[in-house]
């Protein structure tokens, strides 16, 4: 069964860890640095090469991007302002973290959407690892840290709008890494939540797929992800405040396309649409789960517009019939038999 081997706060450890002030020209040095330090890690996916800590997160509608940079054995975090790049606060910690990539398109999360709690995960060098480590960083100031080491391999999925929860890919096979279960950490409690995360319409179909594209719901609370299912593509909605789930089933994707696909948002995070580029192929309403009725093949609101067209006229013409003019009065009736009578009297 999994455990947690321990949450550790890195000032309370038994050989005392400093953290280390980085002048930002240092800071620079180091983040040219570490491209020349690459090597072959991701960070959290069961793949390799997959990193977005350069590129970094944000929350929605922040104005600072957490970046991380990894030199040696050292892990310069720094929080810059998303508009012109300046650096408003950096830390540097002891370690190997790096930020969360949560699918293949490079989408990257671990920002809580109160902008209070930074998730960083220690990178992967294998499939599978015999336990995994997560960073736990006071976002706001980035002064303080804990350390969260779980046995058994996992990877990281989405953080609660407060931070109160971590939400995780725990993977159950040592040989198939589309395999897993969605777990919850509670973080005052310091330990896994009993239970696995799963949709009460499906609880007894074991979850199984590639995470393709992640987009976020604009107040930073539910997690859209979108899996190749192992051929049948389905959409996992993580309500991250709420701690349940929901697996939708996508019918109609290309199979051959599945991996270029993206996940967006529109109409304030009521339709989700899978796209590839300019190409719409689906669109759910995120509240009832079903085609929004624009994308419906007729629309119906062309019908509502004949029909009210159709009563306008029907009703000009009661309004003729009544005031005796127009092509239905008898006077044009009249009209229009007068020079018949004449031609047949000639």
């Amino acid at each position: 069964m999994t455990k947690v081997i321990g949450a550790l706060d890195l000032a309370g450890l038994g050989v005392r860890i400093r953290r280390m002030r980085v002048l930002p020209v240092v800071a620079a040095g180091l983040v040219l640095a570490s491209f020349a330090a690459a090597t072959a890690t991701a960070d959290g996916l069961p793949v390799l090469n997959v990193d977005v800590g350069a590129s970094g997160i944000s929350a929605p509608g922040g104005t600072v991007r957490y970046l991380t940079v990894t030199v040696g054995k050292q892990t310069l975090v720094e929080a810059t302002l998303r508009g012109g790049g300046q650096i408003v606060r950096m830390q540097t910690w002891p370690g190997t973290w790096t930020i969360p990539a949560v699918a293949y398109d490079g989408s990257a999360s671990g920002l809580s959407a109160d902008r209070r709690t930074l998730v960083l995960i220690e990178p992967r060098t294998g499939f599978p690892r015999a336990q995994t480590r997560l960073l736990l960083v006071n976002a706001h100031n980035l002064a303080s840290a804990s350390v969260v080491v779980l046995h058994g391999d996992f990877s990281f999925d989405a953080v609660s709008p407060d931070g109160s929860r971590v939400f995780l890919i725990h993977y159950t096979s040592s040989f198939d890494p589309t395999r897993y279960e969605v777990r919850a950490y509670d973080v005052a409690a310091r330990r896994l939540v009993a239970k696995p995360i799963v949709d009460p319409r499906d609880a007894a179909e074991k979850m199984r797929g590639n995470p393709l594209s992640r987009v976020m719901s604009p107040d930073g609370r539910v997690a859209y992800t979108l899996y190749d299912g192992g051929g049948h593509p389905f959409v996992h909605a993580l309500d991250t405040a709420a701690s349940t789930a929901r697996c939708v089933d996508v019918a109609g994707l290309p199979s051959k396309l599945l991996w270029s696909l993206r996940l967006h948002l529109a109409h304030g995070g009521t339709v989700l649409t899978v796209d590839r580029g300019t190409t719409r192929y689906a669109s759910l309403d995120t509240r009832t789960w079903q085609p929004p009725a624009s994308a419906s093949g007729f629309h119906w609101w062309w019908l509502a517009l004949v029909l009210a067209v159709l009563s306008v006229i029907a009703a000009a013409l009661a309004a003729a019939r009544r005031g005796g003019v127009g092509p239905a009065s008898s006077a044009w009736r009249r009209g229009r038999r007068r020079p018949a009578s004449r031609a047949g009297a000639a």
